[in-house]
């Protein structure tokens, strides 16, 4: 007997909420429609689901305030968080990286692929740590991520002087104030910070801090870097602190200045 997850969807228009319904249950999910962000409030509240994939434009309520009064709600009833997924339709990305800032599990554009859609919900599942339907069966293998570099005895004897890195709390201080990062801004940081000047590529960076690499994408990796880089600047404006090596991927300055 297969387990049915349900799957909250906050869309006002009927054609896509029709399409993710159609998609959502044809690959064993139980979708529950939604058009206004109250509704999704309610039904919410009622069950919480697997996870929720929520548009950006409602017509009762910003996507993005909608994600912190679901993320409240899932951290007060003091069960597992509830993940969650955007859906947007403009082309500026600002819309994506206020997303991931507010700490959304992944975003998809539309017009959208079916299949992409079902594939980012499955991976952002098995990061939750729930098992999707039809996968009550053993995992297959996935293919093997290049083993990390082992990390020093002590982080902070090779963190640059700018940055402090607390492991045992998960925080890192950036010319002493603590910086507000989310799960992946920390990895990604962490792995720069204990071994600045290295090169980092992109797959090995998703190896190194996503769970599911193999099914993540470049440009998650890119986001990431971008709202963590606006974090940085919020801090020290004139600092560059993570560079880019077009075409081969990111690296921390080893030069920052003090102050």
């Amino acid at each position: 007997m297969s387990f049915q997850q349900r799957v909250l969807i906050a869309e006002d228009e009927s054609g896509i909420a029709d399409t993710l319904q159609y998609v959502l249950k044809s690959d064993g999910f139980v979708p529950v429609w939604c058009a206004t962000a109250q509704q999704a409030l309610e039904s919410f509240a009622a069950a919480p689901p697997a996870i929720a994939i929520l548009d950006v434009g409602l017509p009762d309520m910003n996507g993005f305030e909608l994600f912190k009064r679901l993320q409240a709600m899932s951290r007060a009833s003091g069960g597992p968080e509830v993940p969650m997924l955007f859906l947007t339709a403009r082309n500026d990305e600002i819309d994506r990286v206020v997303g991931l800032e507010l700490g959304a599990d992944d975003y998809i554009a539309k017009p959208f692929s079916p299949r992409e859609l079902l594939a980012r919900v499955r991976t952002i599942l098995r990061r939750s740590g729930m098992a999707g339907p039809g996968t009550a069966t053993a995992p297959t293998p996935a293919t093997p991520a290049p083993a990390p570099a082992p990390a020093p005895a002590t982080a902070a004897a090779r963190a640059p002087h700018a940055f402090a890195l607390d492991d045992e709390r998960r925080q890192i201080r950036y010319y002493g104030r603590l910086l507000d990062l989310s799960r992946y801004e920390f990895g990604l940081l962490r792995q720069m910070v204990q071994r600045p000047g290295r090169v980092f590529t992109r797959d090995e960076l998703l190896a190194l801090v996503w769970d599911e690499a193999s099914e993540s994408f470049d440009r998650t990796v890119d986001a990431h870097v971008k709202t963590l880089r606006a974090k940085l600047r919020e801090v020290a404006p004139e600092v560059e602190a993570i560079r880019t090596l077009r075409g081969v991927g990111y690296a921390l300055a080893e030069d920052l200045p003090a102050r």
